[in-house]
């Protein structure tokens, strides 16, 4: 019984349950965020099966340990979502896109088009399929789809999310934030945050973040906005967006001057003494090396390298001589070599490059004052340096050197897409590397610490598919579609130069774009750039709102024709649990099933759930049937790669290899040994991390609470770039391919690879004219700043303002804009601006505006915030909506009140000789998408005009067999469930 202003829980989940309730508590993993938490779900037999009563953190799960956020909590919302599909739709004969106007179909039917359409183009031209994936955990397995089909066209979201702070990072340590890495707040002293909202890596950060301060740490926020984990940092530094990397280009310069830098981690485990050719010619700017050694050190074979041996005043071989006892190798000088080739060390090169990046430099362009970027970087030197200790653990490198203890460098560093979401951000990440690295903080106690599988080799043994010969019918690709270059001869180009993909990635304009364009997809498969293709395939991508720049625009190509009155896309396939803004332009709807109803995995192979100490993977498993005819994507993947017969899911006979999704994890093996996951593994299950498919595995997770986590010795924990019996591990069992120490790579040479040919002063594959400047600026292999792209199209006088987005912590993408009780604590969005920019725009506290950039505008409304810095205005992303969609009520605070910035955000920006006249509004190293990139100006809206959000869009209708019924949502919990 409920009593008023009693301390007693309203609901305990730990007490046993009433007498004669029939009720189960089943352990699975959130999909709420990408976070990936343990839960509980607490059952109740109801009139229809199981329905879910109560969410819970799992106090057993390494991961949160219990903790839960609301966005997890709220996921019985979204099972019970009305916006749910729960049947295949077919668009009806003469209905536009866009319309939302379906017929309901069987899964047979939609099977049957879609194999006879798919197994068309795969026995003609495989490259005329897309497949593109938004916020999914199993790139493993759509990855292994594509390849098998035989398209190079398939990318994952990470193109328009944070593909700059991947690749930035592995390009340089060889590991990256997020599932690969992150700050070690259990040692740190010092904790610096720079760009991340708090949606990253939610639970986890939370409880490190509670322990570190309780433990007297300190946290400095670096952002334009304060919110979230900024709120409760010791110390706000406000920023302007974009203009990172002067901040850590003038930290390194003031670090450098003040010698505040691990000399002895510099000689021994990065390429700072390295010596770099210095002399104009085919190797200008590329590493030295010994031609009795070998050819060339490069991105696959780094180490024939030389070094300037101080105590001997001797040219020696980087390895194993440049480390060996008494060799003393220059980090600064110039030298000659046998030859007379002049050359330098790169960390000579480095202290040049940041000798004119003072902090005064820095705060022209940062807004912070110089004063506070020296004591800022007296601050990291120091506490690395000087508050340092070691701990009482041995270890042994790469070269067989033991170590009796581990040093520790306690500053640890946070970044997320704040830094990577510009055309600036490649450079800019790497400039953050390279400061933690003259640190000595990488995989050191306090500092960043790897998670396994990482690191990887710099550059990653991941080649990208780029022989447009092996496009060939009912053929696998040689390789996968997504990689890592290390040279232009590795570029997915024709003979001509143009791309062979639709989304122009791995191509001269985004030679390193690891991550695929997902964000230029609809655009260029519209222009038919560099040609058409006949169906795109898109799943979980809000592709139609919030998820693609200059919505409007991509709204009406995904329903332009052509002149013989054919759609210019073909065919549309969406795969969608929920009734969102791109389902009414799809031509065949998919309904998927939410992560409480499905098998899902974690993997090794994919994106882990990894802890410092081991590697960790976990499994979703259904607690709860489909709702109606909800078909989970993988198992539609797997029923046509069988009906396809794609060779990976075929026996030798012609038959079918895997029967269903969980079959395919337990069996498929790329290589001996290694599967999906790793934990039970064996016919009985007696090994892990290697062994034979054991078909319990499955049932083995579930009775473990859907993890399995392995921590390795102590001595395996740190240092992991170059600790031997670590990088032996490893190899050992499947994480990498080499067992090669991984130096870090402050000076790229692959970067330099990539400049030189653009130079023209290399043999072999040289960009078109039009982008050899672009190449050959960027590819610096030094970090450097430099402006965001757009500004060079975009009046800054006329615009003066930066507009950024960030998620809430309560709401993740689009998802939850229409969760019954998240909905409670954001139902629509303000532009939140600073005092001082409102009132000098003439806008009230609360009032209407106009917000314009060169490529659109919105009309919201405004708050005042003193969590701003003044040349900002930022605003949630996702929560506006489109009329109608997502089972909103009509005319909803999301639709009526919420917006997105996305309209004012152009996916292209000019370039003079490309064929189309523009190239995409991305990073030029990567093609991350630019999206804090737009600049814009206020003015107050007119009384007269509506008090209601610009733009808006035509209401769509239900989809047949959707869910609805929202009313019924709020009496569920009443006890009168009549759903």
């Amino acid at each position: 019984m409920f009593k008023l202003f009693s301390s007693d829980p309203i609901h305990d989940p730990l007490a046993p349950p009433l007498p004669g309730a029939r009720t189960e508590v089943k352990t699975t993993t959130c999909y709420m965020c990408a976070c990936r938490c343990g839960i509980r779900v607490h059952l109740r037999e109801g009139e229809d099966g199981p329905e879910v009563r109560y969410i819970d953190g799992n106090p057993d799960h390494p991961l949160n340990r219990g903790v839960i956020c609301a966005k997890g909590s709220s996921g019985i919302m979204k099972q019970r979502s009305p916006a749910r599909l729960t049947r295949p739709l077919l668009r009806k004969q003469g209905a536009e896109r866009g319309a939302g106007e379906f017929e309901p179909i069987s899964w047979d039917r939609a099977f049957e088009i879609l194999s006879e359409r798919l197994g068309k183009i795969r026995a003609t031209d495989p490259k005329k399929f897309a497949l593109f994936t938004g916020r999914d955990q199993m790139q493993a397995l759509t990855g292994l789809f594509a390849r098998q089909f035989g398209t190079p066209n398939y990318a994952a979201h990470g193109g328009f999310c944070s593909v700059n702070m991947a690749a930035g990072m592995i390009y340089t340590i060889g590991g990256s934030f997020w599932e690969f890495g992150g700050p070690d707040l259990e040692r740190a002293k010092l904790f610096v945050m720079i760009g991340t909202a708090e949606d990253h890596h939610s639970n986890p950060m939370k409880i490190a973040l509670s322990r570190f301060k309780r433990a007297g740490g300190r946290f400095i926020s670096i952002n334009p906005v304060r919110t979230g984990y900024s709120a409760i940092a010791d110390e706000w530094i406000p920023i302007k967006p974009g203009t990172d990397g002067a901040l850590f280009m003038a930290l390194l310069h003031e670090l450098i001057a003040s010698d505040l830098i691990d000399r002895p981690f510099l000689q021994r485990f990065t390429n700072a003494p390295q010596l770099v050719v210095l002399q104009d010619g085919e190797r200008e700017g590329l590493f030295a090396f010994d031609p009795a050694a070998g050819p060339p050190g490069d991105g696959r074979h780094p180490h024939n390298k030389l070094i300037w041996d101080r105590a001997s005043g001797s040219v020696k071989a980087a390895y194993p001589e440049g480390i060996a006892e008494g060799c003393d190798p220059a980090l600064e000088g110039h030298y000659q070599l046998a030859d007379g080739t002049r050359v330098a060390p790169s960390f000579q090169l480095l202290r040049d490059r940041a000798a004119s990046c003072t902090p005064e430099w820095a705060a022209e362009i940062t807004g912070i004052p110089a004063a506070r970027i020296r004591k800022l970087a007296r601050e990291m030197g120091e506490t690395a340096l000087r508050q340092a200790f070691e701990l009482p653990i041995p270890w042994t490198d790469a070269w067989g050197k033991r170590h009796e203890t581990t040093q520790a460098r306690p500053v640890a560093f946070h970044a997320m897409r704040g830094l990577a979401a510009h055309s600036n951000g490649f450079q800019t990440v790497r400039a953050m590397a390279v400061l933690m690295s003259v640190l000595g903080t990488i995989d050191a106690p306090g500092g960043f610490r790897h998670k396994a599988p990482y690191p990887r080799h710099i550059v990653p043994n991941y080649r990208a598919f780029n022989d447009p010969a092996m496009i060939k019918p009912n053929t696998p690709l040689n390789s996968a579609p997504l990689g890592f270059p290390a040279n232009p001869d590795e570029l997915a180009i024709n003979p001509d130069g143009s791309p062979i993909r639709i989304d122009h990635a791995f191509s001269w304009e985004h030679p390193l774009s690891a991550h695929g364009l997902m964000h230029n997809v609809i655009t260029n498969a519209t222009k038919g750039d560099p040609y058409r293709i006949d169906t795109l395939l898109i799943f979980m991508a809000n592709m139609a709102w919030n998820s693609t720049m200059n919505t409007m625009a991509v709204r009406e190509m995904l329903n332009a024709k052509a002149e013989d009155g054919e759609f210019k896309i073909p065919f549309l396939v969406v795969c969608d649990a929920f009734q969102s803004e791109m389902v009414a332009f799809a031509d065949l709807v998919l309904p998927d099933t939410t992560y409480l109803e499905r098998h899902d995995v974690m993997s090794m192979l994919d994106r882990p759930i990894s802890e410092f100490d081991g590697p960790v993977d976990s499994v979703r498993v259904p607690v709860v049937p489909p709702m109606g005819e909800c078909k989970p994507f993988q198992e539609v993947l797997i029923e046509l790669a069988s009906r396809l017969k794609f060779p990976a899911f075929t026996t030798a006979e012609g038959g079918r290899k895997f029967r269903d999704y969980p079959d395919f994890i337990v069996n498929f093996e790329p290589q001996p040994g290694v599967g999906f996951l790793m934990g039970w593994r064996g016919e009985n299950g007696d090994k892990h991390l290697k062994g034979a498919p054991n078909p319990k595995q499955w049932e083995m997770y579930a009775e473990n609470n859907c993890v399995f986590q392995y921590h390795m010795p102590e001595h395996m924990q740190y240092m992991r770039n170059w600790n031997r019996p670590y990088l032996d591990f490893a190899k050992d069992h499947g994480w990498r391919q080499r067992n090669d120490p991984v130096q870090l790579a402050l000076y790229s040479d692959t970067l330099q690879g990539f400049r030189l040919a653009a130079l023209g002063k290399t043999p072999g594959r040289q960009p078109p004219e039009h982008l050899r400047e672009r190449i050959a600026t960027y590819f610096d292999p030094l970090p450097f700043w430099y402006p965001p792209l757009e500004e060079a199209a975009t009046d800054r006088d006329a615009y003066p303002l930066s507009a950024i987005t960030q998620r809430p912590m309560a709401m993740y993408h689009s998802w939850d804009s229409q969760n019954a009780w998240l909905r409670q604590i954001h139902s629509h969005n303000y532009l939140q601006v600073n005092p001082v920019t409102a009132r000098a725009a003439g806008i009230a506290d609360g009032g209407w505006c106009w917000v314009e950039s060169p490529w659109g505008k919105v009309r919201c409304m405004l708050r005042y915030s003193e969590a701003v810095e003044p040349g900002t205005v930022w605003t949630w992303n996702a929560i506006g909506k489109a009329d109608g969609a997502w089972q909103l009520a009509p005319g909803s605070d999301e639709s009526r009140k919420g917006f997105l910035l996305n309209h004012l955000i152009s996916e292209e920006l000019p370039m003079a000789g490309t064929p189309t006249g523009t190239i995409s509004n991305s990073d030029p190293v990567t093609g991350q998408a630019g999206w804090y990139d737009v600049r814009v100006r206020l003015r107050p809206a007119d009384p007269e005009e509506p008090a209601e959000t610009f733009p808006q869009v035509a209401a769509v209708p239900p989809a047949p067999g959707v869910r609805g019924r929202a009313a019924q949502v709020l009496t569920y919990f009443a006890g009168r469930n009549r759903s």
